[in-house]
């Protein structure tokens, strides 16, 4: 199990330069809006996947837009050894390094440290269009399977020439069906690595959803494909005078969609704040149990204003799942100072208190 005890950040988001020790069990970090609690919690999860989770243009990481930032890690693995990760991004380009060794693909990086995280921004996955949650899906099967990133990576490199080929003013049939060969056997296998995901995920949402709400879990979630009942190659040679006259692919995984229902009832339309907010809370947490149950170890994890827009019931249930067995490393970030001493209090172990301000952290308590 990979622990965080450093991290060196420079020039990332508000965060000038810092350098933070860390507790391997829980780590509070509380402060007012804009102090960069949560730019702290980005840094870590930047470590592990290599972006953030909340910006895709490197630009808007780096502190004043100059696109230059640095972050860098020292884990203890369970084994007793130390590896120091770090990511340095400089007028455009981004070098991921282990004990001072370059990766030769970023992608090799992906799923050495498992992380999950939890925030605010959750409700796009019930709210945002469809690319929302394939990007879940991706982030999470990406993590557990380096086949299933690859077969990503390729599927959108081919996915790129196809839509390229069908812009042009005639479109080569014979090079369109060479493509759609090659894209066949990446579909093929994301559409049954998501399939399986959909299946096995849903029993732990009941469960998290239950715990979180004390409600009954009535939730569903149903994973719609174009590839349910035919292949891929069938698929886009069936589709293709519609795909060139629309100028891109109309059909593939790319379309894939994960449904959440509350009963009978689309969650998005019918669910309640509450209600989508308990939902998508037990997501997360089932994704955490389930790379948790592949890995052998617990992830980091990443609870950024968790607590935000709760009742009372549901803080406490959430207190007692993060306190409970099976839990590793967690970062979780509140606004509410006195809610973070209670937590500090109410939890064993070894843990934390940082406090944010202008993106420094000064230690106002460890155990």
């Amino acid at each position: 199990m990979p622990v965080l005890e450093k991290i060196i950040i420079k020039d990332f988001k508000n965060i000038a330069a810092q350098e933070v020790s860390l507790s391997r069990g829980v780590n509070c970090i509380t402060g007012d809006n804009g102090a960069g609690k949560t730019n702290l919690l980005d840094a870590v999860y930047y470590l592990s996947m290599t972006k953030s989770a909340f910006s895709q243009s490197d630009r808007y990481n780096s502190a004043n837009g100059c696109g230059e930032f640095s972050l860098s890690g020292l884990y203890l693995f369970e084994n007793g050894t130390e590896n120091r990760y770090s990511v340095n991004v400089r007028k455009g380009q981004k070098t991921v390094r282990v004990n001072g060794k370059n990766y030769e693909r970023l992608s090799e990086h992906i799923g050495v440290l498992p992380i999950v995280m939890v925030s605010p921004y959750d409700t796009s996955l019930v709210n945002e269009s469809g690319e929302e949650r394939r990007r879940f899906m991706n982030i999470l099967l990406s993590q557990l399977d380096r086949e299933y990133l690859r077969a990503m990576q390729n599927y959108n490199r081919l996915m790129m020439q196809r839509n390229s080929l069908l812009k042009s003013p005639s479109a080569d049939i014979p090079l369109l069906s060479v493509l759609d060969s090659k894209i066949a056997s990446p579909a093929a296998y994301i559409y049954g690595k998501r399939k399986d995901f959909s299946d096995r995920i849903l029993p732990q949402v009941r469960k998290f959803y239950a715990e979180v709400s004390g409600a009954d879990p009535d939730i569903g979630i149903v994973y719609r494909s174009d590839l349910e009942n035919t292949g891929m190659e069938e698929l886009l040679s069936a589709s293709r005078e519609k795909d060139i006259a629309a100028g891109y692919t109309l059909k593939g995984v790319h379309r894939d969609e994960l449904d959440f229902y509350v009963g009978d009832l689309p969650l998005r339309k019918c669910g309640s704040q509450g209600q989508q907010k308990s939902f998508t809370v037990a997501l997360k947490f089932a994704q955490y149990s389930m790379m948790r149950d592949v890995y052998g170890f617990p992830p980091l994890m990443l609870l950024d204003d968790l607590f935000d827009k709760l009742d009372p019931g549901r803080v406490t249930n959430l207190l007692r799942i993060v306190s409970g067995e099976g839990f590793g490393q967690i970062f979780l970030t509140d606004c509410n100072k006195s809610r973070v001493h209670d937590i500090m209090d109410s939890l064993s172990g070894n843990k934390a208190c940082y406090e944010a301000k202008a993106g420094t952290f000064t230690l106002l308590e460890k155990q």
